[in-house]
């Protein structure tokens, strides 16, 4: 007889919540049809090896699943990458981590004496049309991006934000990462999101922008040099055209916690 306990409905729990984060991963990088694929494929070889016991078939698709998995890592290395350094970027899993590494003060979060320099400059930036690319770092760092650019090492102001993406400045085409209160630099290179669902209006920096915030938790702010407007994609996806008083209760919600 079957008996269902409390550590069969853990079990279920556990493998539900994996799928699921699996699916946002694989959502967020554009390859949800893979997933859906891989899916239909294991519900099949537990089928026929479980459930209908068909051996000859079995042992097949259990060769297949063998070979099959060092093809997932070949092929979703990124996507892999991103769920490790994900997964221990984590509030609740890097508390002891932090405690070791650095004591950790409200100083930490972005407040209100950080954003509001950065909505300031951005409003100025779409006035005048003056493009721009402002990444957030959050939990996840960001050291790899950072050591493509110019280090800055700057307290965030206004004036410095304007002049960087000025259209003469050497920096102006590049990302600026932010960390904390501090301008950590400029000029950096992201990676650029492949996805097919991206607006054919936006440009190169939304790509970039898309891109860095579907291989971490970081915020990107887009000022369009065409049109001047601001938009803010996080999680690998977009707000578009966002006023800038939406722009700072944004940026007060997710970051001044």
């Amino acid at each position: 007889m079957f008996e269902f306990g409390v550590k069969d409905a853990i079990d279920i729990f556990c493998v539900a919540t994996l799928l699921f984060y699996i699916y946002r991963l694989m959502k967020s990088s554009g390859s949800l049809n893979i997933f859906y694929g891989i899916l239909v494929f294991v519900i099949t070889w537990i089928a026929v090896s479980q459930v209908l016991q068909m051996k000859l078939l079995g042992s097949i698709f259990d060769k297949l699943v063998s070979v099959g998995v060092i093809a997932l890592i070949i092929i979703f290395q990124e996507e892999i990458r991103r769920f490790f350094l994900t997964l221990g970027s984590q509030r609740r899993l890097s508390v002891l981590t932090r405690f070791f590494i650095k004591h950790a003060t409200d100083d930490d979060k972005q407040d209100d004496e950080t954003i509001l320099p950065i909505v300031m400059a951005c409003d100025y930036m779409s006035k005048n049309l003056q493009g721009a690319l402002i990444i957030i770092e959050c939990d996840m760092l960001l050291n790899d991006i950072t050591k493509s650019g110019e280090i800055i090492d700057a307290k965030v102001n206004t004036e410095l934000i304007k002049n960087i993406f000025f259209k003469n400045s050497p920096l102006h085409d590049g990302a600026m990462i932010i960390s904390h209160d501090r301008i950590v630099a400029a000029g950096c290179i992201l990676p650029v999101s492949h996805s097919l669902n991206i607006p054919k209006e936006l440009g190169l920096r939304h790509r970039a922008a898309l891109g860095i915030t579907q291989q971490s938790d970081a915020i990107a702010i887009v000022v369009s040099e065409e049109t001047g407007g601001i938009s803010v994609a996080r999680g690998g996806e977009f707000k578009l055209h966002m006023e800038t008083n939406a722009l700072e209760n944004y940026l007060i919600n997710v970051l001044a916690k």
